[in-house]
């Protein structure tokens, strides 16, 4: 829309500036013309006046040489020394006047040979002791009146020519006199009609735009509030509740969303009860199976325990490895079973949050899991957490009782560290032992699984998954970087 304003405005502007150009290029066409037409009147009459010149210089000559004749006073040559300088100068300004007109050159050139021809008439009768004789005189006296009268004759058909051309160019001209104010009111007007044409339509578009924007913003305020529900339903739905609703009938895009994601909630409720019940059902058959076991395993192990006291004089060596194979197997059974009953019991029971100083949780733990030849070192920042203690407790118990169980050496390191991390404390237990190779660090967590012999009775493989279990019921997360010989650290986040 906004692309079509500017559109509309800038075409605006360029017609009104081309209308502008137009009027102004007529204004300036038509004072260009009054003034071309002026200057060729002025024109006109500068020729006509050094015409008139040159020919009154040559009769105030002619008359003057004339009176010196009949009184010999040599004050009346006064004329005819003036006409030898000014008429020269007359008669080139004649030439640059008359220079775009060929027919008046052509009279303009007799005219100069008229003139030459008259002071050489007129020479010889400034002088009266001259040896001119007095009929010779007289012949001067006649040529001198039949070039002047040639003059007249010239002079007069210059003037006629000049005339012509002055009324032809003051005819011209008066047409532009009188059609530059014209052109220049019409162009004027037309300028005023332009701009407030314009005005009128910027202001229109102005309007429209100010609609418009109060819609969009109308509009916008409306999909704000639509998306704040849709919003807020997520956030529900994060936090687990699967039962809200979006209450948006409206037949457009939003609409359609609201109601795929209500449709979404309401398969998501019944699929996480159904998970739900299920995870229920297993966890209470692991736990009753778990129970259950324990009873018949106790008995095959008094059993044993029986054969061996009572028929010790008749077992045979292979008999008692057997027997003692058996012991093993039946000992490491139980060690499953009540490491699947401990992985049961995990979010069962009700967590409560009570106030744990981590630094003294580790010094307990650490009495009973590390060895006197291992060497435990907590760091500085430990902080103090409202949480689930016996939770966390679990957690450290299992990873630093697997550090020792599985250092394959003497005494070892063990180090322990936390730092801030948001809303979470990210803890890590480092140890020296042999490490984890890469390929293991996501089979490690898994249940029953673990990187020793399966036949040694201490490793049942569930330990870790213990610990994953409890961290991701506190919305934590664990993972460990570890390679060959360079020890192994386990970092996970527990909530503040």
């Amino acid at each position: 829309m906004k692309s079509k304003i500017d559109s509309k405005i800038l075409g605006g502007l360029v017609l009104a500036v081309g209308i502008l150009l137009l009027t102004a290029g007529a204004s300036f066409w038509s004072i260009r013309g009054l003034r071309v037409q002026t200057k060729q009147v002025e024109h006109t009459y500068q020729v006509m006046q050094e015409v008139v010149n040159v020919t009154a210089v040559l009769k105030d000559a002619q008359a003057g040489v004339r009176g010196y004749l009949l009184t010999g006073d040599t004050a009346y040559l006064q004329p005819y020394s003036m006409a030898t300088g000014q008429l020269p100068a007359s008669l080139r300004r004649l030439d640059e006047l008359t220079a775009d007109n060929s027919i008046q050159r052509q009279r303009l050139d007799s005219l100069r040979y008229l003139v030459e021809q008259e002071f050489r008439i007129l020479r010889p009768l400034t002088q009266i002791n001259s040896s001119v004789s007095r009929s010779a005189m007289q012949t001067l006296l006649d040529t001198d009146r039949q070039t002047l009268r040639q003059v007249r004759m010239l002079y007069s058909r210059i003037q006629t020519r000049e005339m012509a051309l002055l009324a032809q160019r003051s005819a011209s001209q008066e047409i532009f006199e009188k059609a530059t104010p014209i052109v220049v009111l019409v162009s004027a007007v037309l300028g005023v009609l332009i701009v407030v044409w314009l005005v009128i339509k910027i202001v229109q578009e102005l309007a429209d735009n100010r609609r418009l924007q109060d819609e969009l913003a109308t509009v916008n305020a409306e999909v704000s509030r639509r998306i704040a529900q849709i919003r807020q339903l997520a956030e529900q739905v994060v936090q687990g509740d699967y039962t809200v609703k979006i209450s948006d009938s409206a037949a457009d895009n939003l609409g359609g969303l609201a109601t795929s994601l209500n449709r979404m909630t309401q398969t998501l409720d019944a699929t996480f009860s159904a998970l739900e019940k299920r995870n229920q059902e297993l966890d209470q058959f692991a736990y009753v199976a778990s129970h259950d076991l324990k009873a018949p395993l106790r008995g095959v192990t008094t059993i044993v325990k029986w054969i061996e006291e009572e028929l010790a004089a008749e077992l045979s060596p292979q008999l008692r490895t057997y027997m003692s194979q058996m012991k093993g197997r039946l000992h490491r059974l139980e060690d499953l079973i009540n490491g699947l009953l401990a992985y049961a019991r995990v979010g069962r029971t009700a967590q409560t949050a009570t106030s744990v100083d981590v630094a003294q949780l580790l010094g307990e733990v650490a009495e009973l899991v590390v060895p006197p030849d291992f060497t435990l070192r907590v760091g500085p920042d430990m902080p103090t957490l409202v949480t689930d203690r016996l939770g966390l407790q679990q957690v450290f118990t299992n990873l630093l009782s697997n550090a020792v169980k599985y250092h394959q050496r003497g005494g070892g390191q063990l180090e322990i560290t936390a730092r801030d991390a948001g809303q979470f404390y990210e803890f890590r237990v480092q140890d020296d032992g042999p490490g984890i190779a890469s390929e293991y660090h996501q089979k490690i967590f898994l249940l029953f699984q673990t990187l020793r012999d399966r036949h040694t009775a201490e490793s049942t493989g569930i330990g870790l998954s213990i610990v994953q279990k409890i961290i991701n019921e506190h919305q934590g997360r664990i993972r460990v970087e570890s390679s060959p010989g360079q020890g192994a650290g386990f970092i996970f986040t527990w909530p503040k």
